[in-house]
């Protein structure tokens, strides 16, 4: 987020649970809403090329206004890390229309919020608002994606507070350190291997003309994705995104996407930090796994149920088997990252408790996994699992940005509006072979790398 990438792994993560717990966006009234409001999700695309994506809800006068940018750490070129997220700072400073801090003396001016974040895929703007200001928050944003000024001054003052933030949120935090070090061990050529904030040389050595070209380029309607949420309906915003985004001119067209792909993996690695502000050790095994958008059907499905039952939740076997049952961990469990143009990736983890030591606590995580791809899951297992989905689907309408966040986060890494509306069907095709084979497939402890956060020698381990 603006000021605040320290939380990219998280992010991704976040990003991950959002695309799988996905709303079933119905047509037509709903509990909460006015009778007769539309409530569907539309879309459209402008003859500039910037797509368009209205989610309506109307349970109270709000709307947030998002707009994505298809462009993320992994389109950088080789040497140039940490110039998307760069921009994530300079999008905040003045237009050839407006100066310095007039755009967010604006939305505080009528309370509301705004906000920013990068991605390996996407960089992304937000404001939360009252509809009526809408319009104002159109032709600001639309304003400064061609009318940014980019002086020496501001790039030279964002690149210290870039340097302060990587400080303060990675080299500072043994966690975060570790985590950047697990990355760029997991993947082996893929540029998701290389941080968002990307690497402090590199920041330094970023030119005028470096930004420039990377603004000219990416900045673009036709890269770019308007995600509108709130008490608003198409019309209304089909209207003013004419009237504001459509005079951009179109910019010329981007190739695909097409970077280094991984080789396969073939060596089983680990990567340890020791650090004297570690108390307590915790360990992690991550798997690459391929992204929604490039696993083969159905298969991205399954490795989300796998992940669910494994270790999501406190109902999940590692947390039961481990800090339940056994009593050796005081935290265990597992996430998937999903939404993503390339790959995912599958993580489980776990943190001692009382008397046990370290090596207890993997050894038992390594036996859950074992176990999984031996005996496979119950059909009652894969019943709640798929329930617990859909269940957080309904919780998960009650944010607007949540849902903003979706689509956004789906669009920009290659998806469409029908591959979050069909989830809970492609869920429905899930079986408990499908969850085993994924887990026989992927669950490779040949081709894991183990995340070790340790105290010093001779503290407690």
């Amino acid at each position: 987020m603006r000021n605040s990438i320290a939380n990219v792994a998280r992010k991704a993560a976040f990003a991950a649970i959002v695309a799988i717990a996905t709303p079933s966006f119905a047509t037509g009234q709903e509990a909460g809403q006015g009778e007769g409001q539309d409530t569907a999700v539309s879309s459209f695309t402008l003859e500039n090329g910037l797509e368009v994506v209205v989610v309506p809800d109307h349970r109270a006068p709000v709307a947030t206004h998002m707009l994505w940018y298809k462009v993320g750490s992994a389109d950088e070129e080789p040497g140039k890390s940490g110039i998307a997220h760069f921009f994530e700072h300079l999008m905040f400073k003045g237009t050839s229309t407006y100066p310095s801090g007039e755009f967010s003396a604006a939305i505080a001016a009528v309370g509301g919020s705004e906000n920013a974040f990068t991605s390996y895929d996407y960089t992304a703007y937000y404001q939360q608002i009252a509809p009526s200001e809408l319009p104002e928050m159109m032709r600001f944003e639309a304003d400064r994606m061609r009318n940014l000024v980019l002086s020496e001054e501001n790039i030279e003052t964002e690149r210290q507070v870039v340097l302060e933030e990587r400080r303060q949120r990675t080299d500072n935090v043994p966690s975060s350190i570790l985590s950047e070090e697990l990355n760029a061990t997991l993947y082996q050529n893929h540029p998701y291997g290389i941080p968002v904030i990307g690497w402090q040389q590199e920041i330094e050595g970023l030119t005028h003309e470096d930004l420039k070209r990377f603004y000219d380029r990416f900045y673009r309607p036709n890269n770019a994705v308007l995600v509108v949420a709130g008490d608003v309906n198409a019309d209304e915003v089909r209207e003013l995104a004419e009237e504001t985004y459509g005079k951009i001119e179109r910019g010329p067209d981007l190739p695909p996407r097409a970077r280094p792909m991984e080789p396969t993996q073939k060596t089983a690695r680990s990567v340890t930090l020791r650090d004297p502000r570690v108390t307590v050790p915790n360990m992690s095994i991550n798997w690459y796994v391929p992204s929604a958008r490039r696993a083969d059907e159905g298969e991205f499905e399954a490795l989300a149920i796998l992940s669910e039952i494994l270790g999501e939740g406190l109902r999940s076997r590692l947390y039961q088997e481990l800090v339940v049952r056994q009593e050796i961990a005081s935290s265990a469990g597992s996430y998937l990252q999903g939404a993503a143009h390339d790959y995912s990736a599958l993580v489980i983890y776990g943190q001692p408790g009382g008397e046990a030591d370290l090596e207890t606590v993997e050894a038992a995580l390594v036996e859950q996994i074992e176990k999984i791809k031996t005996e496979g899951i119950t059909q009652k297992e894969l019943e709640t699992a798929r329930t617990k989905i859909l269940r957080d689907q309904i919780f998960m309408r009650d944010s607007q940005v949540r849902s903003a966040n979706l689509f956004g986060a789906v669009l920009t890494t290659g998806g469409s509006v029908e591959d979050i509306t069909g989830l809970p069907e492609r869920l429905d095709a899930v079986t408990v072979e499908a969850v085993q084979a994924a887990a026989n497939r992927y669950l490779d402890l040949n081709r894991a790398v183990k995340g070790y956060l340790l105290p010093e020698e001779g503290e407690r381990s």
